[in-house]
């Protein structure tokens, strides 16, 4: 494997798979099947997953809401994604640990760096839940914030498309892929890939992003093992 130990960025959104709701536990399945290949490989692998299928903070401040409250309603969502994501790992055979920034800890392990990191050596899978614990930060910061904190050599953000475009690949037929980027060339574009904060954390802490289809069996096994594909962003 090309990389010791990764962040994997997983979107609310694709855990509901074509349901336009809620969990597919299909998809579910399917990303399990992927972890526990890539684990079997001997990388030290967390994920941090967002709660878009089920409540979006932004959303719910546009409809009316605190933009706080919002947000703290949305971290609660990516929480039960952790803990259904972690039951589907464990179904595949690979022992898990959910970790939330909000304490909960009937449920789950609350967010301690060391603790995370000592899962890691062991040859757990960390979930990290409830974002970063405060409001106005996306889980895309998270990942990024969490990816620094336990020395990950790279963060891979699995989509529902195969790469970085120059504009929507969806409404526009003529969209480029870039394959390699810099995180320079992010920021200055504004390509939709991560919010701004995100990729700054990672260009000033120089961890490489890789985003690729999440939907691609096999995906996450290649991305680890560093075969080229999607868009590849770094300094």
């Amino acid at each position: 494997m090309a990389y010791k130990r990764a962040l994997l960025k997983l979107s609310g959104e694709a855990l509901m798979g074509d349901q336009g709701y809620g969990i597919d536990p299909a998809i579910v399945q399917s990303i399990a099947s992927d972890v526990a290949k890539v684990m079997a490989g001997g990388t030290e692998l967390a994920i941090v997953v967002g709660g878009g299928n089920i409540f979006r903070g932004l959303k719910g401040s546009a409809a009316g809401m605190d933009r706080a409250t919002a947000d703290y309603v949305g971290m609660l969502a990516t929480v039960m994604n952790a803990i259904t994501l972690q039951d589907g790992l464990e179904r595949a055979g690979v022992e898990t640990r959910v970790q939330t920034a909000i304490e909960m800890q009937e449920v789950a392990e609350p967010y301690i760096r060391r603790k995370a990191i000592r899962h890691l050596e062991k040859g757990r899978v960390v979930v990290f839940g409830a974002g970063c614990g405060n409001p106005f930060f996306t889980t895309d910061t998270t990942a990024a914030l969490r990816a620094a904190e336990i020395s990950a050599d790279v963060v891979f953000k699995a989509t529902k498309v195969d790469g970085v475009y120059d504009k929507d690949p969806a409404k526009h037929a003529d969209a480029v892929k870039h394959e390699q980027l810099t995180f320079q060339q992010v920021l200055s574009g504004e390509l939709a890939v991560m919010d701004s904060t995100a990729i700054a954390l990672c260009k000033d802490n120089n961890i490489p992003i890789v985003v690729f289809n999440l939907f691609e069996p096999g995906n996450i096994g290649r991305a680890v093992a560093g075969e080229p594909i999607g868009s590849r962003i770094s300094n």
